[in-house]
């Protein structure tokens, strides 16, 4: 993770779960993130239709995108390129972990923004695979913001979070903020035209 957002969410979600794979979306409390709302998501996942949509999205998300992102598919991030939304909801949703993914925003001018995009699996109601919370960040605020909406974004990088084990203390390779540090040198997966390396920083 690059942006001091994704570390401070995953921070607060770690802290949440305990040693559960996921904590309960009923017990984020807004006023302890008021920080990062404005970059926060949180989505609604339906894994036998192979859907996600947009039940939140913070005011810098919808100024990015220019409208409101409230009820939208997910895979409106990316414009015309739905695949890769889904492909990041069903590893939160189905392996209960979560992910960092790098995507390159473009606006009607072709102008570019790079974006980190962090997902973390929620339980609702004791259910697991039903929601996500997330963050979409960005370094600095372009010129542009505002006046020309991001139109489409496509994923250039992405990464697994592996789980931390068991206890209060990070095992040898895994770092205070519960994400796994490589201790040797494991091959990528290729995943559609993604290279995936698992565990470490993004």
């Amino acid at each position: 993770m690059k942006h001091p957002t994704s570390h401070r969410l995953h921070a607060y979600w770690d802290q949440l779960r305990g040693e559960r794979a996921a904590p309960e979306r009923a017990e984020i409390e807004p006023g302890e993130i008021r920080h990062l709302l404005a970059d926060s998501l949180i989505l609604e996942l339906d894994v036998p239709a192979r859907s996600a949509m947009i039940r939140l999205a913070g005011t810098r998300v919808c100024a990015l995108y220019g409208r409101e992102l409230r009820g939208q598919p997910f895979a409106a991030l990316w414009g015309d390129r739905d695949g890769d939304a889904w492909r990041l909801a069903e590893t939160v949703a189905l392996d209960t972990l979560g992910v960092v993914a790098g995507l390159r925003g473009v606006n009607r001018a072709e102008e570019e923004i790079d974006l980190e995009l962090l997902l973390l699996p929620l339980r609702h109601r004791g259910r697991p695979h039903v929601r996500a919370l997330g963050a979409l960040s960005f370094a600095g605020a372009p010129h542009w913001l505002g006046l020309r909406p991001v139109l489409k974004a496509e994923t250039t990088s992405l990464r697994i979070l592996a789980p931390r084990s068991r206890g209060n203390r990070p095992s040898a390779g895994q770092g205070l903020d519960g994400a796994r540090r490589p201790v040797t040198q494991e091959a990528p997966v290729q995943r559609g035209h993604l290279m995936v390396h698992t565990g470490g920083r993004a």
